[in-house]
């Protein structure tokens, strides 16, 4: 929607049409239906949420699968709202493969089966994963494990040419050398037949960002990026074809303890009242206001506005329009071009 901004007296006015595509969120996740650490303590708020998001300019969501069950789950939340979801198995999740009734492989056939069943037409499926290595939380998974099925699940891109959304955490120099052996060293494993893809919530090293971009993959940010000065110059090191956006909702919020927080004081009022709305305490539950403690998609406008600030000379506008634009094409949302 167009939006004009008037500032403080010193701010410059912003105008723009600011547009987004949260390209990771977790709506699978019952703290959206007011359960909280398994108890219920507020009602359903899902829809509210949703219109939250859509009031500040959310065209569409990717819902992140991230085991088989919650890869279903996602695929009926999109088709119902008229959104996006992934289809795979978190590394922290991949023992579920061997523990599965008839083992890995029919874990995989599941997932296949999921795929091919949902390629086409409203609330498809547009990017396998979430996959990769997680070696920050080895007590769900050994690395072993990990390895393994990230390996496994590659083949399934290259099969129905999705684009992988991808997860790395204290792994890269693995997670690089799988990618690597499985014909993904460049152009995003096009030859392979794959289409690229996303290495999502990323917290790496100006270094591991650059890699991954000559290798042919996008970088996707949220308020987990940008918790550390470091994390910010990784940011800055993105290059604008390459960029992302997402929320990670309910997880990632940006907090007053990030480094984030120096460039976010400077976001507009009318904006701060779309992105972070006043929210209340489960216990004080209000239908209509966000919940504490829960991110939203509503937030990723907050995200863009740190990455524009970060790139001295590039507006928001220009951010968050080159976000959107790769988002289209990397995940073939084509019915979103003119959203």
């Amino acid at each position: 929607m167009p939006v004009t901004v008037i500032a403080a007296p010193t701010t410059e006015t912003i105008h723009g049409t600011f547009r987004f595509i949260d390209i990771g969120v977790n709506l699978t996740d019952p703290v959206f239906r007011g359960i909280h650490h398994g108890r219920k303590k507020h009602e359903d708020d899902f829809e509210a949420m949703l219109e939250r998001s859509r009031s500040a300019g959310v065209k569409s969501m990717i819902i992140t699968g991230g085991s088989l069950r919650e890869s279903r789950q996602a695929l009926d939340l999109a088709r119902k709202h008229d959104l996006y979801a992934t289809v795979g198995c978190h590394p922290t999740r991949s023992k579920e493969f061997d523990q599965y009734q008839g083992g890995s492989e029919a874990y995989l056939r599941a997932l296949d089966k999921l795929i091919e069943d949902h390629m086409e037409g409203k609330g498809r499926v547009v990017a396998l994963g979430e996959c990769g290595l997680d070696y920050d939380r080895t007590h769900f998974a050994s690395e072993d494990i990990q390895r393994r099925h990230f390996r496994s699940q590659l083949t399934l891109a290259k099969k129905y040419h999705l684009p992988l959304f991808l997860h790395s955490r204290a792994a890269h120099s693995d997670f690089v050398a799988i990618l690597k052996e499985e014909g993904f060293e460049e152009d995003g494993g096009r030859a392979s037949g794959a289409k690229g893809g996303v290495v999502h919530s990323f917290t790496g090293s100006v270094e591991e960002v650059n890699e991954l971009m000559d290798m042919g993959f996008h970088i996707s940010i949220n308020g987990c990026s940008m918790k550390t000065e470091q994390n910010l110059m990784a940011v800055k090191a993105i290059r604008p074809e390459k960029l992302l956006l997402e929320t990670d909702a309910p997880w990632c919020s940006m907090t007053s303890t990030h480094a984030s927080k120096s460039h976010l004081d400077s976001l507009p009022a009318s904006l701060r009242a779309l992105y972070f709305p006043p929210a209340t305490k489960p216990e004080t539950f209000v239908l209509g206001k966000p919940v504490k403690g829960r991110n939203e998609p509503s937030a990723i406008g907050g995200v863009a506005w740190v990455v524009h600030k970060v790139n001295e000379g590039v507006s928001f506008e220009k951010v968050t329009e080159k976000a959107y634009k790769n988002t289209v094409e990397l995940f073939g949302l084509k019915e979103l071009v003119s959203a």
